[in-house]
């Protein structure tokens, strides 16, 4: 199952670049230039013990600040037409315990055609060597309105596995992490793998240099890629493509970035634990038996 959104983040393909997208750079790193760096993380170091505040995700490249709202607007092909695409992602300020883990609950929306297709819980942390990880989701995909699937994976639960969303120092010439495993029941095994460093990406919403391109990639599905970009301090900025087969070939960009008031984070919270108490009762074997989220 892979990602159209960004929970996450991101950007354009790298056959469509813009004319502002500069190359970048994949130079390997000297050993004195990753002295006093956080070592190269795997999903293999995933570790409870090693979350002291989990739930402050500050990794500069996805920062969850609670209150944060994205939107992301472009296109993608659906059926072999081309539609239109709308990613809202937005950070709570609500906490979830995952694994053992206490957890961000992030929200987003997706939109088709301006139709709302999928609401979705999701689930972040971030380690003590600033890695982001992603511990899993509650999606619920709609029909007219109507909840129709709930694909959900969580970390420790049916043979699920957390990954990395977010390296903590993101360097070029290093190895694919797992980003997350669905278990036994969500086909979800992505990989990602730092793509460039150094670009310069001009989105509706500004302009960015130095960033970051992460690709995103199903091994079981090769030739077909998301590419990812992010804005230092900022977080997603684009979603694009690369790869032959690759047969949706979104792009988004960003367009807003809001950050709620007091009135419209209440309205957030009633949202969100609307849609968990939804899970308990569409996902009981899997969603139902994790622990409520955190209002405090």
């Amino acid at each position: 199952m892979r990602r159209s959104r960004i929970v996450a983040a991101l950007i354009v393909s790298a056959l469509g670049l813009t004319a502002c997208a500069g190359r970048g750079t994949s130079a390997p790193e000297s050993p004195s230039a990753t002295q006093g760096l956080p070592p190269v993380a795997s999903a293999a170091d995933f570790d409870p013990a090693r979350f002291t505040r989990p739930a402050e995700v500050t990794n500069p490249w996805f920062p969850l600040v609670p209150g944060t709202r994205f939107t992301w607007e472009g296109h993608a092909i659906d059926e072999g037409e081309r539609v239109s695409r709308k990613v809202v992602f937005t950070v709570t300020d609500l906490t979830k315990v995952v694994n053992g883990v206490r957890t961000v609950v992030t929200y987003d929306n997706d939109y088709t055609a301006g139709e709302l297709e999928e609401v979705e819980l999701s689930f972040f942390a971030q380690d003590d060597d600033g890695n982001v990880w992603y511990l899993g989701e509650y999606p619920e995909e709609l029909d007219g309105g109507e909840v129709v699937k709930t694909p959900t994976w969580i970390a420790g639960l049916h043979g699920a596995r957390a990954g990395i969303h977010m390296p903590a120092v993101p360097r070029p010439d290093t190895p694919s992490y797992a980003m997350g495993w669905g278990g036994s029941d969500v086909d979800w095994n992505d990989r990602g793998q730092v793509y460039r460093l150094g670009q310069e990406v001009c989105v509706p919403l500004d302009c960015y240099s130095g960033v970051l391109v992460i690709d995103e990639f199903n091994p079981g599905e090769p030739g077909r890629h998301q590419l990812k970009y992010y804005a230092h301090g900022v977080g997603g900025v684009r979603v694009g493509w690369r790869g032959a087969k690759e047969q949706e070939r979104e792009v988004l960009e960003l367009v807003s970035l809001e950050h709620l008031t007091p009135t419209e984070m209440d309205e957030l919270r009633r949202t969100v634990l609307e849609q968990e108490a939804r899970g308990y009762e569409l996902s009981p074997d899997v969603y139902g038996t994790t622990e409520p989220i955190d209002r405090s």
